[in-house]
């Protein structure tokens, strides 16, 4: 068991964490397979995967720094360590620039802060001062120039929700990146990666033989740790953290997997862990959702507003590759975002259809979205329900008590102050119980309740299905209907049926709600 670890929390140097002796988990096999596999690539992942630590291992490895890769497994393969004059540039700087004249600043500043960097008088836009810089690394050294790109979309991601301010902002980094394809006979390999994808006509009108790994099976555990490298590279630490939170390494194990394991990318490839919080975790001896603690993006909420969409359909979206691996711009719903961003996962793929089951990854991903969507969706304060509700909630269903988790779920909305410009809103929601139902849903998901919603069965849908450890509760919500009314409906269509055989108790819930003062009426309740 080890008895003192390094863990590279906010370190995205590959040379420093080889250099400082941090953990290092080693990737170089896949890393000297990209490198080999095209000329030009370009892969999505979400933030905080572990993107820029990639590039800069590919900088190092371009740069024929071969002493770091001692003991790793890339010098089984490399025999040459070739020196190539490397272009390494991080685009993160550029995020939050509100104009295209801005932007072409940041991005020539980025150019100026490099080392090989000339002042040359007739080069003025960003991209003539690239072109320059790559024509004049290739005559000065006689080798062909790696360019490799960090975060291509960081200057875009603000402004997704501008459609006029995007289209300027885009033509910018259209002509940023012309001389990719121009000076191909200078380049050794080129590399660009971000979280979303734009299409090649729209930024890369160039290029048009960029490769998109981002759903290669081949690639789909270069970023993340994988089940394997948990139980050997990382199982000291889970010994470590096991034993700090005084458990056995084998329920730690189990506790690591439901909060920060579950993405796929790609059809029928190995589950990832979430490297950011994995490590974090590691390094605070603590279970917590660190990666939304580092920032929900804003860009996110913002296109799930724009689209009106459903967050109770997340949990199990049957589609094709083509509704969520597609550019930005021809976005008809927040979908591919929701997918590139980390938030929706592979789950499942069915090569007969070519349908993919999509899904929210994991416990920190369902808890942390819940906390960011809470107060967009229903007006309701997440820290409010945490501290002043949530308990009180939990405990009554953890007691199989539904009628007292309904007292509290009564008293807590009605004393919410229902804003003015926020029930404009959401009127035509109330009345189709639209409203209701994402409350529900979202209280449930943040207390880590396994909730579905519109479940269909023989005789019709079922509003909610809540699945407890011990207990299943079939739900119905209602405005107009008496709770009794209700609770027939539930008897005649068979909504319970389908759970009498789990093994679980099986209870039916009809909630009533008052329109006029936003909370619990009555509710009926009946054991299956």
């Amino acid at each position: 068991m080890a008895t003192e670890r390094r863990y590279p929390v906010g370190i995205q140097t590959f040379s420093e964490i080889i250099r400082e002796g941090y953990l290092y988990v080693d990737k170089t096999d896949l890393v000297w397979k990209l490198a080999h596999y095209s000329k030009f690539i370009f892969m999505s992942r979400p933030r905080r995967f572990g993107k820029s630590l990639l590039t800069s291992t590919l900088d190092s490895y371009f740069k024929g720094d071969r002493e770091l890769f001692e003991g790793l497994k890339i010098m089984s393969l490399e025999k040459e360590w070739t020196q190539y004059p490397v272009l390494h540039l991080d685009l993160s700087v550029a995020k939050g620039k509100s104009s295209p004249q801005e932007l072409q600043r940041s991005l020539i500043l980025i150019l100026k802060r490099m080392d090989c960097y000339e002042e040359a008088p007739n080069e003025v836009t960003p991209g003539e001062k690239l072109d320059g810089l790559i024509r004049r690394l290739y005559k000065k050294t006689g080798r062909q120039v790696a360019v490799i790109i960090d975060e291509y979309d960081a200057p875009l991601l603000d402004v997704l929700h501008s459609q006029e301010t995007l289209d300027a902002m885009r033509k910018v980094m259209q002509e940023f990146y012309v001389p990719l394809k121009a000076n191909e006979a200078y380049l050794k390999f080129c590399f660009i990666t971000g979280i979303t994808k734009f299409s090649q006509l729209s930024i890369f009108s160039t290029i048009n033989n960029l490769a998109n790994v981002s759903l290669e099976k081949e690639f789909s555990t270069i970023c993340g740790f994988t089940e394997e490298e948990l139980c050997t590279t990382l199982w000291p630490d889970v010994e470590l953290l096991a034993a700090a939170l005084q458990t056995t390494p084998e329920q730690m194990h189990d506790r690591l997997k439901q909060r920060y394991d579950g993405y796929h990318f790609a059809a029928d490839a190995p589950e990832v862990y979430n490297p950011f919080s994995l490590l974090s975790c590691f390094l605070h001896r603590r279970l917590n959702n660190y990666w939304f603690a580092s920032g929900t993006p804003t860009f996110l909420i913002k296109q799930m507003q724009h689209f009106h969409t459903d967050i109770t359909s997340l949990d199990s979206l049957d589609v094709p590759e083509s509704a969520f691996d597609q550019p930005t711009e021809n976005m008809k719903d927040a979908l591919p975002l929701l997918y590139q961003s980390g938030y929706l996962t592979i789950k499942d793929y069915d090569p007969e259809g070519e349908t993919y089951l999509l899904s929210i990854p994991n416990q920190e991903v369902r808890v942390g979205y819940v906390n960011g969507l809470l107060p967009t969706y229903t007006g309701l304060n997440n820290a409010d329900v945490q501290v002043g509700f949530a308990l009180k909630f939990w405990k009554a269903l953890k007691q199989n008590d539904i009628d007292l988790a309904m007292e509290h779920m009564q008293s807590y909305l009605a004393g919410i102050p229902y804003v003015e410009g926020f029930k404009q809103k959401l009127a035509e929601a109330t009345t189709k119980e639209g409203f209701y139902e994402y409350t529900f849903y979202l209280i449930f998901s943040m207390l880590n309740v396994y909730v579905r919603t519109q479940v269909k069965v023989a005789g019709g849908r079922t509003d909610m299905v809540i699945f407890m450890p011990d207990t299943i509760y079939v739900m119905e919500l209602k405005v107009g209907d008496s709770a009794r009314q209700a609770l027939d409906q539930i008897n005649a269509r068979g909504y319970a049926k389908p759970y009498l055989s789990d093994g679980r108790r099986v209870v039916k819930v009809v909630v009533r709600f008052d329109t006029d003062k936003h909370t619990v009426s009555e509710w009926e309740t009946e054991e299956a």
